[in-house]
Formats: C-alpha cells, sequence, structure tokens
C-alpha cells in the first residue's frame, strides 16, 4: 500500500447559486515513503490546488467534491479539523514558493520556529530552541545561533527560503509538499535550494511532491513525474523515460520548449495557444485546441488514462516532438 494514495479527486468552486466548476477533475496520485515525485504544468493546471486539497486547505466556498486522500489507508477526507491538525505540519510539511507568506515580518525567526515546534510537539521553550538551532545548521544557514533573533525582512531571499525549509524540517514529516519553492529566486540561489531539498529528502528518507513548471529542474531532483493540464494528469510515469521518450504530445510541447533544447541563434519553442480557463473548458480533451494531431475523437471525449498517458494519438517513441 503506497503511503500516500489519492483517488479520482474532485475540487469543485461554485459559481451563481446552482452551477460548480471543477479545478481538479479526476485526479489520481501515489507516492512511496521516501519517494520523489515531481507534479508539472502551465499556471492553472491545478497543481497547487492538488497540494491544497491533500493538505485540507481548500479555502471556502471551494470544497472536495469527490475521491479519497489516504495517508497509511487513512482516508484524510473522513477526518476532523483536530485530527488534520496533527497531520499538517507534522506528518506531512509544505514550503511555499514565496516565503514571506510563510514567515510573519514582526516576529523573529526564532520564535516563529520555536512556537511551530511547540505547537506539534510537548517539548520545553528551551529544547525547542536548541532543536531550532540545529535545524538551521541542517540546512546550511552560518551563525544559526544569531540568526534565532532575527527578523525576516532582515535576511536574503535565500536565507528566507533556508529557513522556511528549517521550519518545514522540524517535526521530522514523513512528506514535504514543495510548491514552486524557487521562483523568487535567482537562478544561482534555485539551484543550491533545490540541491538541498534533494540532500534531506535523501538523508532523511523523506518522500516529495516537487510542484514546478520547470521540468529542467524536475529531471534532477523527482524519480517519478505526473503532467498536468485544466485540472487533470494527461502523462505519468518515471522521470528519466518520461525525459527520454514522452508520449503527451502536451508533455513533448513542454519538453522542446525547454531552453537546452533549443539549438544556437533559433528562437526558443513555444506551444501554440494557452491553457483554457476553467470557467471554459473545451469539450473532449482539453488539450485539443493546441494540439496538432487533434482529430474529432478529441474534440469529443476526454482520452482515459491508459498505460500512464491521456491521449487517443500518443507519440510513440521514435517520434519527436510536435512541429
Amino acid at each position: 500500500m503506497p503511503m500516500l494514495e489519492v483517488k479520482d479527486l474532485h475540487v469543485a468552486f461554485p459559481r451563481g447559486k446552482k452551477d460548480w466548476i471543477e479545478a481538479l477533475r479526476g485526479v489520481d496520485l501515489t507516492l512511496e515513503k521516501g519517494e520523489r515525485l515531481g507534479v508539472v504544468g502551465e499556471s492553472g493546471a491545478g497543481k497547487s490546488m492538488l497540494a491544497f486539497a491533500i493538505l485540507n486547505l481548500i479555502a471556502e466556498p471551494g470544497r472536495v467534491s469527490n475521491g479519497s486522500i489516504a495517508l497509511d489507508g487513512q482516508n484524510l477526507l473522513e477526518m476532523s479539523e483536530r485530527q488534520i491538525r496533527k497531520i499538517r505540519g507534522n506528518r506531512v510539511s509544505m514550503i511555499f514558493q514565496d516565503p514571506m507568506v510563510t514567515l510573519n515580518p514582526v516576529l523573529s525567526i526564532g520564535t516563529q520556529m520555536i512556537e511551530t515546534l511547540r505547537a506539534h510537539r510537548n517539548i520545553s521553550r528551551r529544547a525547542a530552541h536548541k532543536l531550532c538551532v540545529q535545524k538551521l545548521k541542517q540546512v546550511a544557514i552560518p551563525s544559526a545561533e544569531g540568526r534565532m533573533d532575527a527578523y525576516p525582512h532582515e535576511l536574503s531571499g535565500g536565507l528566507r527560503q533556508r529557513v522556511v525549509i528549517a521550519i518545514a524540517l522540524l517535526t521530522d514529516p514523513e512528506i514535504i509538499i514543495a510548491d514552486e519553492p524557487t521562483t523568487a529566486l535567482d537562478v544561482t540561489i534555485q539551484a543550491e535550494i533545490m540541491a538541498l531539498i534533494l540532500k534531506l529528502c535523501r538523508e532523511n528518507d523523506v518522500a516529495l511532491i516537487l510542484i514546478t513548471h520547470d521540468l529542467g529542474v524536475v529531471a534532477e531532483v523527482t524519480e517519478r513525474l505526473m503532467i498536468m493540464y485544466a485540472g487533470k494528469c494527461v502523462e505519468t510515469g518515471r522521470t528519466r523515460d518520461m525525459i527520454a521518450a514522452p508520449h503527451h504530445p502536451y508533455a513533448a510541447g513542454l519538453l522542446k520548449a525547454l531552453p537546452q533544447n533549443a539549438k544556437r541563434g533559433e528562437k526558443l519553442y513555444q506551444i501554440p495557444g494557452s491553457m483554457p480557463p476553467i470557467t471554459n473548458l473545451p469539450t473532449g480533451c482539453p488539450y485539443h485546441p493546441r494540439c496538432p494531431r487533434a482529430s474529432d475523437i478529441c474534440r469529443a471525449s476526454m482520452p482515459p488514462l491508459e498505460g500512464g498517458v491521456a491521449c487517443f494519438h500518443p507519440l510513440e517513441q521514435s517520434q519527436e516532438a510536435p512541429a
């Protein structure tokens, strides 16, 4: 049995008095202990919504309208808020893309870390302080003891993100969900943070769900990959296999758009069109208006996810990304 298993997950938001629109439409996901899964897609694909649903953080009036989310066989959707709090931030932690969303600007780093730890564990303030310093050292923050008295605005963006990672590790979680954890950082710091996350997950046998739009990052960090489009999974499998030979035209297009795949002097490839809003999805496969392989069946019916790909006309291994 997988440690985390999401089945047929639907998340809906009301539109008017009787109508509902779905942000997630039947998403399945499994995660084994210590496994690293990448979730990739353009903005609006439903990646962050999936993370919020797993942590029971869907803002009202939105709701999980169907499906199950099981942690070690226990359905989180059937738990009380009190039970969920024992899991959220304890067994499952989250790293947000903007550390200033996580950190309170008027409290010192030490105060925030100590209060976070004591909210989940019966521990003295002195013992909590010692453990927090250890976690700051673990994420390679220099002068860790002195940083406990610093305020978020006194730290660089990279150091703030390291503090957020340290907070995520405080309770020794089994799963970390990292939602675009390097978006707000410059390129050199991005590489450092991703290397740090990978190192910590390996050393502590922590499972990782890495949410990103960057297939290059996913290729270096994850073992399995799930590509989302318009609230659905369109392809999933081993990362190295999907990078080498994608089968869904959307996955192939994302790979072709990577800068390293462009020839010197050529324009970067861009998938034509844009992702449709969830309020105005096309009939059939939501990708068909942008897909060069679309046919009448694509415009009429939603392809099922079979063999790891949801496509009526998947690419073969010998075929290149669509032009």
